[in-house]
């Protein structure tokens, strides 16, 4: 087996695949990468498993070190990665060499970024899933002096001569692709009119589990009984605050649900910091 010898953590970075299934009922949450388009681009790169575990870096980068030759690949955010300095591009198949150290520099656009390698990361699988979270494995966050084991190969496979069409609008995409919640025909029309005309920002307060908006929408809703909710659904509070859920989120709560975002729109919102501007843009279901 290779080692990554984790020589900087960055500000909070976890291993990742698409989540767990079948265990909501149980209280567990999906968790899984914030950005599926991402991670799953970043396989493909690879010929990987789209299912197959990534590393998800958040807004500052890790900088690890390889003890055997590996290929990599890297898309989402772009954080200016580098290979033992010398910069190298997001959404393409990159060789590592034998003690090589890939870092991260200034973030240029988007959140987060995902680190895919041949083979996928030998992480422990727990209740069918990859996916760290808090209470469910072992490892919640990567840690200075971690190491994580991955496929040794005797020779690198050629490189493949192909291109990837690859589609970056999203990272800075404003219109966040959303269908009307369970309650949202209680709001009234004016109440309708503001959550999909207003612009929202987000606010310091977002993490894996939510993220939450500054601007306050007026509420003159009762709180609900108790109902699912999913990675994506978007609660208002009796505060007037709406609040994002997203894939480490509960799978149960008492805020109305007004709006329940797509996996575009997801991907989308996972990819912003604090400060940045969006809109919600409603999709009727079909």
């Amino acid at each position: 087996m290779g080692e990554i010898e984790v020589l900087k953590p960055g500000l909070y970075s976890t291993i990742q695949d698409l989540g767990r299934r079948n265990f909501r009922k149980y209280g567990v949450p999906k968790s899984g990468v914030m950005d599926s388009y991402a991670a799953k681009k970043a396989n493909l790169i690879l010929c990987n498993l789209e299912t197959s575990p990534v590393l998800e870096i958040t807004q500052l980068g890790s900088k690890l070190k390889f003890t055997e030759p590996t290929q990599i690949a890297i898309c989402g955010a772009n954080l200016s990665p580098k290979i033992n300095d010398i910069s190298v591009l997001n959404n393409r198949m990159l060789s590592i060499k034998k003690d090589e150290v890939l870092s991260f520099g200034k973030r240029i656009k988007g959140c987060r970024a995902y680190i895919s390698i041949l083979g996928g990361f030998a992480s422990e699988k727990i209740l069918g899933s990859y996916s760290w979270y808090n209470g469910i494995t072992e490892n919640e966050l990567l840690q200075k002096g971690d190491v994580i084991k991955y496929l040794k190969l005797g020779s690198l496979p050629n490189t493949l001569n192909a291109s990837l069409k690859v589609n970056e609008e999203y990272l800075n995409k404003v219109e966040i692709q959303a269908f009307p919640g369970p309650e949202y025909d209680l709001l009234s029309s004016s109440q309708q009119r503001l959550l999909l005309e207003s612009e929202f920002h987000l606010d310091i307060n977002n993490n894996r589990m939510a993220i939450q908006l500054k601007e306050v929408l007026t509420n003159k809703l009762s709180p609900i009984i108790t109902g699912p909710v999913l990675p994506g659904t978007v609660q208002l509070t009796p505060s007037g605050k709406l609040i994002v859920l997203m894939r480490d989120c509960q799978t149960t709560g008492g805020y109305p649900r007004v709006l329940q975002l797509s996996e575009a729109g997801i991907n989308s919102i996972a990819q912003k910091v604090v400060g940045d501007m969006l809109r919600f843009e409603l999709s009727k279901i079909k």
